[in-house]
């Protein structure tokens, strides 16, 4: 079995480098084999000249021309992944790359569709800034009301899905919401997700955090969109191609 591990970063100069190796090193376990796409989002911090230094062969980077969200960045790794499932890993150190075994062990005992980590089911929450804590908990109920689930933890940036059904799905948006498009196709299409408890290093808005309020509404509003079929309520940012470095 082989898990695409997806890196989306944007002006992460300070953890990328520690994010990769981390994630090099974890053993998966079992005939697991790995391969980590980084797509950097229009970085102008230095991010990219670090990037291009990697010469380990089982790192793909791809660049885009301008920022046009983490959405489409999770977009280009789905579309140039080459596992059977496919995990997000942020670029941050939020959440431990260490967690990846968890999943796969889940994958192995129960053959899932998808796998969500759960900072609810890890016993103990932190988060840095109560609305943040707020905002997850509505996003989580709205999610099993409106879509029959029953999750604990739907903002979660850990999510595994299995490759053939995420790149079935269709998905449009192009920023932080797509992760919510993400599950509310996976649940339309019929799919349970399982959860497993992880870990969760919140960090601040003066460290690098970009979540906003604005991407709290767009959260809800695509919720509506995808449970009601409607058409999208705002426009999303204009795709441009993406560059993939040689090796």
């Amino acid at each position: 079995m082989k898990l695409s591990v997806i890196i989306c970063c944007y002006n992460e100069i300070a953890t990328i480098e520690e994010v990769i190796r981390k994630t090099l090193n974890v053993d998966l376990g079992g005939e697991w084999e790995r391969e980590i796409i980084v797509v950097d989002n229009f970085s102008t911090d230095g991010t990219k000249e670090i990037l291009r230094t990697i010469e380990d062969p089982t790192v793909r980077l791809f660049f885009h021309e301008q920022n046009m969200g983490k959405g489409m960045s999770i977009r280009t790794g789905i579309a140039n992944m080459t596992g059977e499932y496919m995990i997000i890993q942020d670029a941050d150190k939020e959440y431990d790359p260490l967690e990846h075994p968890k999943f796969c062990r889940k994958v192995e005992e129960t053959g899932a569709a998808a796998i969500y980590g759960s900072r609810i089911l890890g016993g103990d929450v932190q988060y840095e800034y109560k609305h943040a804590y707020l905002g997850v908990r509505f996003w989580t109920f709205l999610t099993n009301l409106m879509y029959g689930s029953s999750l604990t933890d739907v903002g979660t940036g850990t999510k595994m899905v299995r490759a053939d059904i995420v790149k079935s799905l269709n998905l449009t948006l192009s920023g932080f919401n797509l992760e919510f498009e993400l599950t509310d196709k996976v649940l339309l299409a019929g799919h349970e997700i399982l959860e497993v408890p992880i870990n969760y290093d919140p960090r601040t808005y003066a460290e690098g955090k970009k979540i906003t309020v604005m991407d709290g509404i767009r959260v809800v509003l695509t919720m509506l969109r995808d449970r009601l079929g409607m058409t999208p309520l705002y426009r999303p940012r204009r795709e441009k191609n993406s560059e993939n470095v040689p090796r």
